[in-house]
């Protein structure tokens, strides 16, 4: 469809621990392994992917931060509260770090129920239930 998202690509930094990360997320949110290779893999929901690229060596000198120009964060919906609390308490199973855990759930605002939190390299990532649009 015209203007629907087609796919992502990250690099990543150390692509097993990503790999290690992003498959129980991604499986967690229903996508399925779309892609296999050497340098890389992918995740598919819909006809919407995520890639995961293993960034070269000679540009590992320079680390990812969210708050530099590009890509902030990844948002995801939740079907319901219960779906971000099972993540939350999945994450704190993982010593995943929860971000603005004092806001936490509503550090989206009061709208929103939501859970964020870090992948290995730093990307912010954040799981949200939209209240008032499902009239909670």
């Amino acid at each position: 469809m015209r203007g629907q998202l087609h796919h992502i690509e990250i690099y990543c930094s150390n692509l097993v621990k990503s790999r290690e990360f992003y498959s129980w997320f991604l499986n967690y949110l229903n996508y399925e392994i779309y892609q296999d290779w050497n340098e890389g893999f992918s995740f598919k929901l819909g006809e919407t992917y995520i890639v995961f690229v293993q960034t070269e060596q000679r540009y590992l000198d320079i680390s990812f931060h969210r708050c530099r120009t590009g890509l902030n964060h990844l948002a995801f919906h939740a079907n319901s509260k219960t779906d971000v609390n099972e993540l939350t308490e999945l994450l704190k199973s993982k010593n995943v770090k929860i971000l603005y855990s004092e806001k936490h759930p509503h550090a989206g605002g009061n709208e929103t129920y939501s859970v964020f939190f870090e992948d290995p390299d730093r990307i912010k990532l954040e799981l949200t239930f939209e209240c008032e649009k499902n009239n909670e």
